[in-house]
């Protein structure tokens, strides 16, 4: 069974439904640190798509676009691909962030959440899908249990995303100044006598 099968889908070795989340393949390359990361849906948000590309491309280190890509194995006709973005994203299933190190060195936050709170319920959004909605069709009661431990699983990840994004910056380290009171008692430098520093005759 796949990992990057969404929960509650039909999928190969899976013919009752996947009964656990997918993994978050955006928030696995963020623990890093030092990696820029984004997720993006051109459907939903034409403009941050390409902002997160030229940021990864400035990037001075390795980048990585998760990008929502509609597919024909998802069971719907692909004219409706890019409406099918934009719903996962209203779902909250898909959140557009981007994750930029650099700006930990301007003392920012470097996750930065760029959709909105859900305001579409998730099942107007999955089962538009085959690989959904023939569960529902065979098996309604565990499609129903399923889309319920979906719809938990979206929130909490949402409220994740929302509670780092919402984190301050910190201040860039710096090397540590002396105060007033220690430069005061610190010892001073040892004098240099003048004998010490006259240069010396060589004897022949």
């Amino acid at each position: 069974m796949s990992k990057a099968t969404p929960l509650g889908a039909v999928a190969k070795f899976a013919f009752g439904g996947k009964p656990r989340p997918k993994k978050d393949l955006t928030l696995m390359a963020m623990s890093y640190g030092s990696v820029y990361v984004a997720r993006v849906a051109f459907g939903a948000n034409d403009m941050q798509t390409i902002k997160a590309f030229l940021e990864a491309e400035a990037y001075n280190g390795p980048s990585l676009l998760v990008c929502y890509s509609h597919c024909i194995a998802h069971g719907y006709d692909l004219i409706h691909g890019l409406e099918q973005q934009k719903a996962a994203v209203q779902c909250g299933y898909w959140p557009l962030v981007r994750y930029n190190p650099d700006l930990v060195k301007q003392g920012k936050n470097p996750l930065q959440l760029d959709s909105k709170a859900p305001s579409l319920p998730l099942d107007k959004y999955i089962y538009n899908e085959t690989r959904f909605s023939m569960l529902r069709q065979s098996q309604p009661e565990v499609a129903k249990h399923l889309l319920g431990l979906a719809e938990e699983e979206v929130a909490k990840r949402w409220r994740f995303y929302d509670y780092m994004g919402a984190q301050p910056g910190h201040a860039p380290e710096s090397a540590p100044v002396a105060s007033p009171a220690a430069a005061a008692t610190s010892p001073a430098p040892a004098a240099t006598s003048p004998a010490a520093t006259e240069p010396k005759e060589e004897k022949k």
